[in-house]
């Protein structure tokens, strides 16, 4: 029996429905396979450098110390493959944007020809501002409670966790701009509306801030929020001086 297509007179309307779902389910299949691929190999990749990868991110903390003998194997697979995903993330972005497509109208394509590779820089920027900044921060914070009598010892796998944790939030934080910028230009908020919740925003930050810390103490809530309001402000500014909205 020929294979029906979805240009044959005699299929219906719920047939056509039902196969497109298929069509688009077996892409997205196929553009998961293509990222975890990706991330598998990027993370193979990293293992070769999870020593130098290692020696950058311990920096801020000085010698470390792993508990078990099976604990720093662990550590370097972490590594690789937090490692992995940030190098495999502008091709994650990329399937995600061209899966997306054909459900956008022209003018949201174009923008988001801009958009995709705008978000992947500002999430680096914000790893970055965290590592070379904040994260330093935090550690002199924390070791600053060291006495005579007490002295730290930081764990490998505990440390890393942490990094992880403190990295990663300030790369969604800086994702705000654009959030904004987009929800502006669709006309949903203006200049104005961004000044009038300018006090709501402040203690919304404080509360993103006590949520996604990767502590629950006021340093790291406050490391957090600061960025928060920082880069709102700057959306107002541009919102109201570049989009005249």
């Amino acid at each position: 029996m020929p294979e029906k297509t979805i240009g044959d007179p005699s299929i219906g309307l719920q047939e056509i429905g039902q196969m497109s779902l298929v069509a688009h389910l077996e892409d997205l299949r196929r553009r998961l396979i293509i990222c975890c691929i990706a991330i598998v190999l990027t993370s193979s990749i990293s293992y070769v450098y999870a020593a130098e990868i290692l020696h950058l991110i311990t920096a801020p903390a000085g010698k470390l110390y792993y508990m078990n003998p099976t604990e720093a194997f662990f550590a370097y697979i972490q590594i690789s493959v937090f490692t992995g995903f940030l190098v495999a993330l502008p091709l994650l972005m990329f399937e995600i944007w061209t899966f997306l497509v054909p459900a956008l109208t022209k003018q949201e394509q174009k923008a988001s020809i801009l958009l995709v590779p705008l978000s992947v820089v500002l999430f680096f920027l914000g790893l970055a501002f965290s590592y070379y900044l904040a994260l330093p921060a935090g550690i002199k914070f924390f070791l600053g409670f060291a006495t005579e009598d007490l002295q730290p010892l930081f764990s490998l796998g505990q440390y890393l966790s942490f990094v992880i944790s403190f990295l990663l939030p300030f790369g969604l934080v800086f994702e705000l701009p654009l959030f904004i910028i987009i929800l502006a230009k669709l006309g949903v908020i203006s200049s104005v509306f961004l000044v009038e919740k300018r006090k709501t925003m402040l203690v919304l930050a404080f509360v993103i801030g006590a949520v996604i810390a990767p502590t629950p103490d006021v340093f790291s809530q406050i490391m957090i929020a600061v960025p928060i309001i920082l880069l709102y402000e700057m959306s107002v500014i541009i919102v109201k001086y570049t989009l005249h909205k």
